[in-house]
């Protein structure tokens, strides 16, 4: 499996469109693709940079006639939740035609867009690049080659995985710059290259302070990372099945050691 993240520009794309004449941003939570009447339905969160930019973000993307329709889930100051369809895009057309597939969620913001895409072969990403290439602008972010192996690890332990994944996205901003912090200035390291009175520093709080932001980002992540621990173990355990019983090591008489 390949495995792309794309920094694309999609010249007829109503979001990426939207997103130049106003500082609004789209998140994709959920995404459908009709193949009878080509057509993407998304439900995207819209923030704007303010509750003027999202209202005007809104207006512009409604006279797109790239897109079908939308409908206003919810609004609240600067964000907005919505469910809406466009059109089959040049890239999306270019992505299904080479068997590719969104693995995903994508963003959209200044212009341009984060697609998460993903191929079965690896010349089909060379072929579905080099047909992007003619209409689009894209960068790759990033290429990786999925092993077999590696994503069958990936879905029979996906439940702890998005656990371990709400947990960090269950961080306040203060225990996670405390923790990237402890992190990059070497609190974990060994020796230490800094202790809590340099982290305290580093956020100008007492030293009490930063111990506790510190301590209840490692207790939500780290009660995530055992639990994926565990569930790792038990499923490598299921896999080997039931051990051949000849006796316990310590029922056994020692081996003697050969010289």
């Amino acid at each position: 499996m390949k495995s792309l993240k794309l920094d694309m520009v999609q010249y007829d794309c109503p979001y990426i469109r939207t997103t130049r004449e106003h500082d609004v941003a789209f998140h994709a939570q959920h995404w459908d693709f009709n193949h009878a009447d080509r057509t993407l339905e998304t439900r995207l969160m819209v923030i704007g940079e303010s509750r003027e930019e999202l209202s005007g973000g809104l207006e512009t993307l409604g006279e797109y006639q790239m897109l079908r329709d939308y409908d206003l889930l919810a609004r609240k100051e600067n964000t907005a939740v919505l469910r809406s369809r466009i059109d089959e895009t040049d890239a999306m057309r270019t992505i299904l035609h080479n068997d590719g597939y969104v693995t995903g969620p994508f963003v959209i913001r200044d212009g341009s867009e984060l697609w998460n895409v993903g191929f079965d072969r690896g010349e089909q990403a060379d072929d579905a690049l080099a047909e992007l290439d003619r209409n689009n602008e894209f960068t790759v972010k990033n290429d990786d080659s999925i092993h077999i192996d590696e994503f069958f690890d990936v879905m029979q332990n996906v439940d702890s995985l998005c656990a371990l994944l709400s947990a960090l996205q269950g961080l306040t901003d203060t225990e996670r710059a405390t923790l990237e912090a402890a992190v990059e200035k070497g609190y974990f390291s060994t020796p230490r290259k800094t202790n809590l009175e340099g982290l305290a520093e580093e956020f100008d709080i007492s030293k009490m302070g930063a111990s506790k932001n510190l301590r209840r980002s490692q207790r939500k992540v780290l009660t995530e990372l055992v639990r994926v621990i565990n569930d790792v173990e038990a499923q490598l355990d299921l896999e080997e099945g039931p051990r051949v019983s000849g006796g316990s090591d310590e029922s056994r008489d020692p081996e003697p050691i050969s010289e």
